[in-house]
């Protein structure tokens, strides 16, 4: 007689503590998906602004809205921990940092890392 599984077992993800490489790897699928998205709106804007002058200062209007200008800030975090990232990984692809330590440093530094840039680019804004 075949042996039956196990029930699945419910995951709360919430609850799941990750090591610093596996919010890194995630966060890191996370912020390409947002760039990605992110790619409509911006050719939308840009040939707005193209559009002369009145178009020029719609797009001008709707960059300086408050609910875009929030968008900003998660696009910078997006493509500051993207980048970061993807650096990471190819260190990690040539055998730079595999071991279990330096791997886990170069993930919290990835994730501290983005963290700062969007900080000093909301800075930025508040000037």
């Amino acid at each position: 007689m075949a042996r039956q599984k196990p029930p699945p077992k419910f995951l709360n993800l919430l609850l799941i503590k990750l090591p610093p490489g596996g919010v890194a790897s995630i966060a890191h699928r996370i912020s390409g998906v947002l760039m990605f998205l992110s790619i409509p709106p911006a050719a939308w804007l840009f040939g707005l602004s193209l559009d002369g002058g009145e178009g020029f200062e719609r797009a001008r209007e709707v960059l300086y809205s408050p609910l875009l200008q929030l968008v900003s800030i998660i696009l910078v975090w997006s493509l500051s921990h993207h980048l970061l990232a993807g650096v990471r990984h190819l260190l990690l692809d040539i055998g730079v940092g595999v071991d279990r330590m330096p791997a886990q440093r170069s993930a919290l530094l990835v994730n501290v890392a983005a963290m700062v840039v969007t900080g000093i680019y909301l800075g930025s804004l508040v000037i």
